[in-house]
């Protein structure tokens, strides 16, 4: 609805904000000067100055090249064609051009003449050149032009003697003797003026003082139309093709706003963004997404532009997500941003691995100093949008292939193989492909757009994905239930593939997921393709995003995966690699700390460790972005600063560069584990405290690799390592140096240590002294992998049992409750006292049921955020995976004392927001909460192990005024399940 919307109201639009044209029809020209040629057969912006004046491009005369500009149906001196010029303040242009007179007109003097109307004064006509013309030759006329004062309606317009006279216009060049595209632009309002910020509709705008960020005044916006009518700054002419800006500015909400939403709160959503035009057509891009304006704060809108295309039009503008309230804005500013060179004295990535090292990129990314990088570190491309649905078809029938032509031409003059993206997918697909479709209707439509595309690159794309993000181990089938799904089954996936293969017999066509390296999803897939293969269906392979963090999976997830895969013997592909730098969906860093970075590297290092050694199953690794200034992660989930890719914001090599080029040039590594307390019995065999957590994994090296865990006891600390190692050896060992002391022990044992033999390998388990610098290292042969880094003691993790019967959901404590052990809420997060509970677990099937009875004699649901009402949150992790993040089956379930549920986990909480029922009660003295909480990802029964806590929440009116858990004090329970506690299944 809003494309639509703005597209209505377009031809409006461009009777608010000026025109101005921009030719490059001479690309030899710098790029700050302004041409106009008439070649393209336009009037380039050029229109008629007084009524009955006609302007039309004619091939009669030229003075370079086929066409001028001619002038007819004059009636007066001052009639013309005139522009809507790209002048600004303070910067001196010298301006040419050529005129002619038309056949059979007499001799007259034209003049070249800027009109404008100074703030708060009186419209100024300044004369730039003259001469006199005839029809026999062309006459150049040159000057400068120059003005100091904040103006508006700025024009340049040719006029003559002669009343009536036809003349030609012909090669006009305005070039900045100063370079505009350098120039910063800055507004603060303080003169009292709008600073030439102009209403993108119905909106009115003022200098005020009724709020303001820096001095005295802001600019104030009301009386707006629209979410996207409000305060917008012509930049044409400021912005170089190619170059990159920072801009930013502060906005505040208005007196008394209120968002539009049903939040009830004065809150609203602003953005900041950019509308450009070529030849007549608007493109709408986002610098900053809408974000979160508390009323009575300033909250600053920053982000990075480049100008990627030849434009007519320009123009910076601020918007809301919904509604139209009022806001204030000020100190605007646009600042060119300086490029650092790329090294040229470190190894090319693309000569460093064994397969085709690629990068997504989108137009802007190949100018400039962005498009040196690609050309230099990779031999793959994969345009990131230009060629999915929206894009290409946006309405059915009419295609556009400007961007996806420039991209591919990119990578075919850098000898590159490009990757097609995505030909079917759920997301960015117009809602005019599903509109009206009974299942025959929207499989033609699939067809054509397929066809279609895979033809016009035939030869040129090599690697198609033909369908995306199909798969939803959530569902029993395991598939997506998307329209495409829900309309036509499988035959989509199968009629895409089927018609991608027809078009480009040639063309390797590929299944493309997320979250492939988890098990569940994994094999969802794995049985879909397996099926469709078994169907004749022609996928060559499937490809894995690996979108990761810094903590998780585990790199030996991936290789699972790839070597799951292999069995079916198709191709795979790595296709959207990043890591990020966050483990949760909430936090921010204003800077990234070193240390983090340092981490990434090694992170990075692992994961083409994998690639390498998978290398016979593995064509080509593509990350997502080259570099952290172009990285989707800085806007998704939310906007924050994020680092995830292999070269930093200045294009300069990070610690991840050389985790892939050369390993050796990494920062030291710093890893960090807690030793809970706890009891072991050193007998080789895996007692259930160390199932309480996972283990650490240490790299593998070849098919080496190790697992290790610390327990702190008053005899010292009990370390676990779980080896991976086939082959036995009388030199495999293992080695714990704590604060520098040594201790080895080999597969026959050593001193307060135990060995076993495992399927896989051995494990060890020893007492050694305690301390908080550690090293483990694993070796066999000349083999050996090992973790260092610090180890700190911690609190035992608590361990609970749910006994396996189901209670009656109804709010009452029945019989079935007793068999079940009793535990309490006592950690306190916030706040020393308040509200408790007493909280017991029962499992049946795949359900687990929780009862909490709750002590809290004073009730409150006032605060409209669930987190500040009384209520009970109960959080479940299936896999008891301790990860710092939630995965995809991991829930906050959360219950009020009237039965509000409110349910958290990843993203939007897809995989777990159905999992929760629960009846509530209250009670003298408090209330009681019997909740059931499906668990359908996980096989429950007897003996299984999941993480698990309770946190009660206190409020006391509108706000939560204290906090307790069972186990989790870090009060990050929400985002975090490292900290949780265990329950086990009885």
């Amino acid at each position: 609805m809003r494309t639509l919307l703005r597209a209505l109201v377009a031809a409006a639009l461009s009777c608010l904000l000026p025109v101005l044209s921009l030719s490059t029809a001479l690309p030899a020209r710098a790029a700050a000067d302004h041409v106009y040629d008439f070649e393209d057969g336009t009037t380039q912006g050029w229109s008629p100055r007084g009524d009955g004046v006609s302007v039309a491009v004619t091939t009669e005369a030229a003075h370079g090249g086929a066409a001028s500009l001619l002038v007819t149906g004059r009636t007066a001196n001052w009639h013309g064609a005139s522009l809507a010029a790209p002048f600004v303040k303070g910067v001196t242009y010298r301006v040419s051009a050529h005129v002619r007179l038309a056949a059979g007109q007499p001799a007259a003097t034209i003049a070249l003449t800027v009109q404008r109307t100074p703030a708060g004064g009186e419209t100024t006509y300044e004369r730039v050149a003259a001469g006199t013309v005839t029809d026999g030759a062309w006459v150049r006329l040159a000057g400068t032009y120059l003005f100091t004062a904040d103006s508006t309606d700025v024009q340049l317009y040719a006029e003559s003697d002669d009343p009536t006279g036809r003349y030609h216009l012909d090669d006009v060049v305005l070039a900045p003797q100063g370079d505009p595209t350098r120039e910063p632009v800055a507004a603060d309002f303080e003169d009292g003026t709008t600073q030439d910020w102009s209403p993108r509709a119905s909106a009115t705008l003022a200098a005020t003082t009724e709020a303001a960020h820096g001095g005295a005044r802001s600019l104030a916006v009301t009386g707006r139309s629209a979410s996207w009518d409000g305060p917008a700054l012509n930049v044409l002419g400021r912005l170089g093709k190619g170059d990159q800006y920072q801009l930013s500015v502060w906005v505040r909400l208005g007196a008394g706003t209120d968002s539009g939403t049903d939040s009830g709160t004065d809150s609203g959503r602003l953005g900041l963004s950019i509308e450009r035009r070529t030849a007549g057509t608007p493109s709408y891009e986002q610098i900053v997404p809408p974000t979160d304006v508390p009323a009575g704060e300033w909250v600053r809108l920053a982000g990075t532009y480049t100008l990627s295309r030849d434009v007519d039009f320009l123009s910076v503008y601020v918007e809301s997500e919904a509604g139209t309230f009022p806001f204030h804005l000020d100190d605007f500013a646009l600042a060119y941003v300086a490029p650092k060179p790329i090294q040229t004295d470190i190894p090319a990535l693309k000569d460093r691995v064994p397969f085709t090292m690629g990068s997504a990129l989108t137009r802007p990314d190949t100018f400039g100093v962005h498009g040196e990088l690609l050309a230099r570190h990779f031999s793959g491309i994969t345009p990131g949008n230009e060629l999915k649905w929206d894009a290409t078809e946006p309405r059915e029938g009419e295609y556009a292939f400007g961007d996806a032509d420039d991209l591919v031409a990119f990578g075919e003059r850098h000898g590159m193989t490009i990757r097609g993206h995505t030909l079917a997918w759920h997301s960015q697909t117009p809602a005019w492909v599903f509109e009206g479709a009974d299942k025959r209707t929207l499989l033609t439509r699939l067809e054509n757009h397929v066809r279609t595309l895979v033809t016009r690159y035939k030869g040129r794309i090599a690697v198609w994905d033909v369908v995306n993000e199909v798969v939803d181990e959530n569902q029993p089938d395991g598939l997506r239930r998307s329209p495409w799904y829900e309309i036509t089954g499988l035959d989509f996936i199968r009629t895409a593939f089927r018609v991608a293969h027809e078009a480009d017999p040639a063309a390797k066509l590929f299944i493309n997921d997320y979250n492939t390296e988890f098990p569940r999803k994994r094999e969802a897939l794995y049985a879909l393709v397996k099926r469709l293969k078994a169907e004749g269906v022609p996928i060559h392979g499937v490809g894995h995003q690996l979108h990761l963090n810094i903590e998780q999976p585990p790199a030996s997830s991936v290789e699972d995966t790839i070597e799951r895969f292999a069995g079916l013997g198709v191709e795979q592909q790595v296709t959207e690699l990043d890591v990020s730098v966050y483990t949760d969906f909430v936090s921010s860093y204003p800077t990234v700390p070193d240390e983090l970075i340092a981490e990434q590297g090694h992170r990075y290092k692992e994961l083409f460790d994998v690639f390498r050694r998978q290398a016979a199953h593995l064509t080509s690794v593509t990350v997502w972005g080259e570099s952290d200034d172009v990285s989707w992660l800085n806007t998704w989930p939310i906007t924050r600063l994020d680092a995830p890719l292999l070269f930093d914001r200045e294009l300069q090599a990070k610690p991840a560069y050389w985790g892939v080029a050369d390993p050796s040039k990494l920062p030291p590594r710093v890893r960090r584990l807690e030793a809970p307390a706890g009891e072991v019995v050193l007998d080789g065999k895996r007692d259930q405290q160390w199932d309480l957590l996972p283990d650490a994994p240490i790299a593998r090296v070849g098919e080496v690799s190790a697992g290790f865990q610390a327990r702190t006891t008053a005899a010292g600390m009990y370390v676990l390592a779980e080896v991976a190692d086939r082959s036995v050896s009388a030199a495999d060992r293992v080695t714990f140096t704590v604060n520098g002391v040594a201790r080895t022990v080999t597969r026959l044992g050593g001193p307060k240590a135990a060995v076993r033999p495992t399927p896989t390998g051995y494990r060890v388990e020893a007492l050694v002294p305690k301390g908080t610098d550690v090293d483990v290292t694993v070796r066999d042969g000349g083999t050996a992998v090992s973790w260092t880094g610090k180890v700190t003691p911690a609190p035992a993790v608590k361990l609970t049992t749910a006994a396996h019967r189901a209670p009656v959901l109804d709010g009452v404590v029945d019989p079935a409750w007793r068999a079940a052990p009793e535990i309490r809420t006592g950690t306190w997060i916030q706040g020393t006292s308040g509200a408790t509970a007493t909280v017991r677990s029962l499992w049946s099937g795949s359900t687990l049921y929780v009862l909490a009875q709750v002590t809290d004699p004073t009730l409150s649901e006032e605060s409209p955020n669930a987190w500040e009402q009384d209520s009970v949150e109960i959080f479940v992790d299936p896999g008891n995976g301790k990860t710092k993040g939630y995965t995809d089956d991991d829930g906050q379930y959360r219950i009020s004392f009237s039965g509000r549920l409110t349910v958290g986990g990843t993203f939007d909480a897809a995989g777990v927001k159905d999992n929760l029922k629960a009846v509530t009660r209250t009670a003298p003295g408090g209330y009681v909460v019997e909740a059931a909480v499906a668990l359908p990802t996980a096989t429950l029964k007897p003996g299984a192990l999941l993480g698990f806590d309770v946190q009660v929440n206190d409020a006391t009116g509108a706000a939560r005024t204290a906090a307790v858990t069972w186990n989790d004090a870090t009060g990050r329970s929400y985002l975090d399940t490292s900290h949780w506690g265990v329950l086990r299944l009885a």
